[in-house]
């Protein structure tokens, strides 16, 4: 038997938590790059008071777009556990700057090398199912199969299921063949991390995500759905000829399905998300004047271990120390 182990989870909440409380002043505002910016400055200061040496494999943009938290960047104080790192420190920024639910701030956490590389793909098709229905999917089978198939694991009729899909042009045909199935659907302008989260989740009503969405945020994703147990079947799915032709030059197989485990090779994992607007997954950032309070969701793949925190920031005492101006 092993001793309790140090939770790193408990450290990234407060990381997602720093982002999501710098950056909620921005709801509505209409500046998404401002906003942006808050979210990165104030978690690339939290990482950096931990003790770990970590590399993000999914991160926000390249180096000469600062302050975006770029791919190979070094995070931590370099003296504990090697790891990869992959951050969303606005997921939605859309959604904030137009004052929309759903915008959160993500971080997840695997041993360093376990962590897929998505190289030059940007985008993924994806089919997200919570665990009673991963073994009855295919994500190559018609819309119609897979919705009967899933509606059947989860004891319930197809048109009690409620199924997440991006409202993008490029799923025209997929949301015309849901309503044919007589499934329902939540369609969401942004929010591909959320989509994949909702779909796992036992509070939630959403019971599947579908359709093409990015695949850095598939990755990010695949740590979330490997803790709490659900699947996530992905091809790569480029969306330009330029995306098609960098694939092809760097060997990645257009037709290999993908799962959680080809994008997490580990199960000794840490998530946390912090949610900035509210919304239908997490409630958003409310200021009090004197404070603030969150809410998140923190896990833990070794143990298996979901948290949902609740917390309370107190300003007077946070500023005595903290280099993020809250207020």
């Amino acid at each position: 038997m092993e001793a309790p182990q140090k939770n790193l989870a408990m450290d990234l909440v407060r990381v997602t938590e720093a982002a999501a409380l710098a950056c909620a002043r921005w709801l509505g505002r209409g500046d998404k790059d401002a906003a942006d910016k808050a979210a990165v400055d104030a978690m690339r200061l939290c990482f950096n008071s931990l003790d770990l040496e970590g590399t993000v494999m999914i991160g926000e943009g390249e180096k000469d777009d600062a302050p975006m938290l770029f791919n190979g960047e070094r995070l931590g104080r370099g003296n504990g556990p090697k790891v990869d790192i992959a951050v969303d420190p606005l997921e939605g920024t859309n959604l904030l700057a137009f004052g929309r639910p759903n915008a959160i701030s993500v971080v997840g956490v695997a041993p360093g090398g376990a962590m897929f590389d998505p190289g030059p793909s940007y985008y993924m098709q994806k089919l997200v199912v919570p665990a009673q229905a991963k073994h009855v999917v295919d994500i190559e089978a018609p819309t119609q199969h897979n919705l009967k198939y899933i509606a059947k694991a989860l004891e319930k009729d197809v048109d009690d299921l409620v199924v997440f899909v991006l409202d993008k042009p490029r799923h025209k045909k997929l949301i015309s063949e849901i309503r044919e199935s007589g499934a329902r659907i939540q369609l969401h302008t942004d929010g591909d991390i959320t989509g994949s989260l909702m779909a796992i989740d036992p509070r939630s009503e959403v019971d599947v995500m579908m359709g093409t969405g990015g695949t850095p945020e598939g990755v990010l994703s695949a740590i979330a759905i490997r803790i709490m147990g659900g699947e996530m079947f992905c091809k790569l799915d480029p969306q330009r000829q330029d995306e098609k032709n960098a694939l092809a030059e760097a060997g990645m197989d257009l037709r290999r399905v993908y799962k959680v485990a080809d994008l997490v090779g580990s199960d000794d994992l840490f998530f946390a998300a912090t949610g900035i607007s509210g919304g239908t997954f997490l409630k958003g950032v409310k200021y009090t004047g004197h404070g603030a309070e969150t809410s998140s969701l923190v896990m833990r793949g070794k143990t298996g271990t979901i948290r949902y925190v609740e917390a309370i920031h107190d300003w007077e005492s946070l500023m005595k120390f903290s280099a993020v101006q809250y207020d």
